[in-house]
């Protein structure tokens, strides 16, 4: 009898044994998988707020591809095929005019935006090469026009060119001096001839000088690509308008490593009303002045407080400056109610002072700190 019993309910405890098992892995199941779903639908949520925060630009790039063109220029620079050209006895009875040694044809390609209705289009000095420069200006459409060279500016690495064309797409202009560092922008251009080419980067940086691009240094850099062929390109901020002029790549290698400048449509505005206005870009001047970086050790000979400052290196006698008193060796700090940060900036402040104005520099001399008044003349 006992043994009757006990196969049913050893049968009994094994059910519900195994029933207890399989309920509570279920419940762990459906706890993991909740889980896994939770956790997947944040991590979706998660990415599509990070897709959200990017802008589409589409619409953008599509309406301002419009207002850039490529460039294509060409100029002839003397050759010396005599092995005797640099010889100053050779010279002496023959001359050194290019044309008894050749010439050879250089063509650079570039870009450029149109900045007027009416065919005005800004470009890089590189792009253009010389005011003979023979250019051609290609429009998206593949129309093609000669352009006459308005005025190149080496200071800037600008150039202004006009093409006989009353309907063109202008890219508006936009205030470069609002950007702010990680503002979105585009950078469109041609680079290596595969017509309108666009990059989505940020602002990296404002203010950027020291560089050794240009004479005036006032870079936006930007991780945008910028290739060789995007020089004169625009820069186009998230409301669509030209905030700069694409220059310059920083490359070790030639290919872009995220590290681009482009000078600023504030910038490129005055360059391009001056030349329209008096046919060359006017800045202001005291005459010759070499002014050097203020280094460490230099502040510390000359007993400036900090590197902070221009050192006057060298001047001629004849220049406003040192008709005010300004000398070799003096540091200047202050530029009217500016303090100057440092070599590239006193030169900025000079060009960009009103031609006639009277204005004071604070200099110090041999840690003696005094005012020298000083009248701003256009610059030769």
């Amino acid at each position: 009898m006992l043994k009757r019993l006990f196969v049913p309910l050893l049968l009994f405890v094994c059910g519900l044994l195994a029933g207890l098992v399989l309920t509570g892995r279920l419940r762990y199941a459906e706890e993991t998988t909740a889980d896994t779903i939770a956790t997947v639908a944040s991590q979706q949520a998660a990415t599509s707020t990070i897709t959200t925060n990017v802008p589409d630009f589409t619409g953008i790039a599509a309406a301002r591809i419009e207002s850039v063109v490529n460039i294509s220029s060409q100029t002839l620079e003397p050759r010396q095929i005599s092995p005797f050209g640099g010889d100053p006895f050779f010279q002496y009875f023959f001359g050194d005019e290019p044309d008894l040694f050749g010439w050879d044809r250089q063509e650079s390609l570039g870009s450029g935006v149109i900045v007027s209705q009416n065919g005005y289009i800004l470009t890089n000095n590189h792009v253009v090469g010389n005011p003979d420069a023979e250019v051609t200006v290609t429009l998206v459409d593949k129309r093609e026009y000669a352009a006459e060279v308005i005025g190149v500016d080496q200071w800037t690495d600008l150039a202004l060119l006009k093409i006989n064309e009353e309907t063109l797409q202008p890219a508006p202009w936009g205030n470069s001096s609002g950007l702010k560092v990680a503002e979105w922008v585009l950078a469109i251009g041609n680079p290596f001839q595969l017509n309108q080419t666009v990059t989505l980067g940020i602002v990296s940086a404002v203010g950027r000088a020291n560089l050794g691009i240009a004479t005036y240094e006032d870079f936006i850099q930007t991780d945008a690509a910028i290739n060789q062929g995007n020089s004169g390109g625009a820069l186009i901020n998230g409301r669509g308008e030209l905030v700069g002029i694409n220059t310059a790549i920083y490359s070790q290698s030639g290919g872009d490593q995220g590290v681009g400048f482009a000078v600023p449509s504030n910038l490129a505005r005055r360059v391009m009303k001056d030349f329209i206005e008096f046919g060359e870009v006017r800045r202001g001047s005291i005459g010759y002045i070499e002014i050097a970086p203020l280094t460490n050790r230099l502040a510390a000979q000359l007993s400036v407080p900090d590197d902070r400052g221009a050192l006057i290196q060298r001047m001629r006698r004849d220049s406003a400056a040192y008709d005010a008193g300004l000398r070799p060796g003096d540091v200047v700090i202050t530029f009217e109610d500016t303090s100057v940060e440092d070599a590239s900036h006193l030169l900025r402040l000079l060009a960009d002072a009103n031609i006639g104005k009277t204005v004071t520099l604070g200099v110090i001399r041999d840690g003696d700190l005094f005012e020298i008044e000083v009248q701003i003349a256009l610059g030769q």
